[in-house]
């Protein structure tokens, strides 16, 4: 393999679609589960509630598994890493073809979370090596963006032949996908070398870092209240607006429109200006989720609402990602591998907040009120953080 100062601007350019493809597939999988849980339910016999822990165990894997592997392998040529995660990641999923109780799935979703932030964080990262001098937020973007699409394409086709085969097909589909990223990646990825390898110390070193935990917490709170709606978005849409469940892909299509725009949009905020791109991402989310309540009686109504929490919630993500690579120092890989053990966490806490206030007696669109308020708190967090942010760069 070449080194990564002797490839062509066309090669980069692949590497990079390699890596997005990666992004998708973790995309389609993190997203489809929650358009499955009526199936799951069904199938082994549970609740709502107890579906929902799907998502909650996935989401346990990726807060797990992204400050373990990145804080262990930080030695570990960047390329020879991103292989091994992908080879996990699709074992992970063929494993649910075994899944013959509710046990093992959630064994099987809990391994598929565990690559998840480690890829993104260090795939991110390799983006950024490789783009010219002011891209890097729309480069991190670009990785971001094999998500974003994931949620127009990957999500509604896997949920379309979940549908048609079986929950358990959807997850094979999403094995395909990752057997073939990692093929690209074995033969077109160079070697890193304008990355450092770090040791578990230097890792480590994030974590004493301030602005590290508030940005993690910036991302946990404020990105709460979107997956407090998009878990329980087919229960919302059938029983309160009223659409027939063989529409639901059209919503969760929406949904990955507004994830695209929003990626797209994120990456320019973050190259003009993190924190208030973070700022404006996190009003904006909590006016979409207070809309949706009211919003969500209606399917036509609802469904491009929930685009436009897609697309909002997308947007905050390159911020957040390239302002824990300026505050974390030498531990960046660290550093951005938990900003995605942040967003799971919320995706788990977000989870488990709608489902409770469901569980209460509430209807299905009352998740939102609650989310809403999850983004209010963010919003409140942010003005200390970023006038710390301020003091420490005028005093460097």
């Amino acid at each position: 393999m070449p080194r990564q100062t002797d490839i062509s601007p066309t090669r980069r350019w692949v590497v990079m679609v390699a890596m997005a493809l990666g992004s998708f597939a973790i995309g389609t999988t993190e997203f489809v589960s929650m358009g499955l849980l009526p199936m799951i339910a069904g199938d082994f016999g549970i609740t709502e509630s107890q579906a929902g822990h799907v998502i909650s165990a996935y989401a346990l894997g990726v807060v797990i598994g992204a400050p373990l592997i990145t804080a262990l392998t930080g030695s570990i040529p960047r390329r020879r890493i991103l292989l091994a995660l992908m080879l996990v990641f699709t074992f992970a999923h063929l494993l649910a073809l075994f899944a013959d109780n509710y046990w093992t799935l959630m064994a099987a979703r809990f391994i598929a979370g565990l690559p998840h932030g480690a890829y993104f964080s260090i795939a991110g990262l390799s983006a950024a090596s490789l783009s010219p001098p002011g891209q890097r937020g729309r480069a991190v973007a670009f990785i971001g963006l094999g998500l974003s699409v994931a949620t127009v394409i990957g999500v509604p086709a896997a949920q379309a032949m979940g549908q048609a085969l079986g929950w358990v097909s959807a997850y094979v589909l999403v094995a395909g996908i990752g057997l073939t990223t990692f093929l690209l990646l074995f033969f077109l990825m160079p070697h890193m070398v304008n990355m450092k390898p770090t040791g578990v110390r230097t890792e480590l070193g994030a974590l004493k870092r301030p602005q590290v935990w508030l940005t993690l917490a910036l991302g946990t709170v404020g990105f709460g209240g979107m997956f407090a709606v998009y878990t329980y978005i087919t229960w919302t849409m059938t029983e309160r607006a009223g659409m027939d469940e063989s529409w639901i892909w059209i919503v969760l299509m929406a949904y990955g429109i507004g994830n695209v725009l929003g990626n797209l949009l994120g990456g320019r905020l973050a190259d003009r200006n993190l924190d208030r791109g973070i700022l404006f991402s996190l009003i904006m989310i909590l006016i979409v989720l207070v809309a949706f309540y009211f919003t969500s009686l209606d399917p036509v109504l609802g469904t491009i609402n929930f685009l436009l929490i897609g697309l909002f919630g997308a947007s905050i993500t390159p911020s957040l990602q390239v302002r824990l690579m300026d505050v974390a120092g030498d531990a960046q890989t660290l550093a951005a591998s938990l900003n995605h053990s942040a967003l799971n966490l919320a995706n788990a806490v977000g989870a488990a907040i709608g489902g409770a206030v469901i569980a209460a007696g509430f209807n299905f669109a009352a998740p939102a009120i609650a989310g809403a308020g999850l983004a209010l708190l963010a919003i409140a967090l942010w003005v200390p953080t970023a006038a710390l942010r301020r003091r420490e760069v005028q005093g460097a």
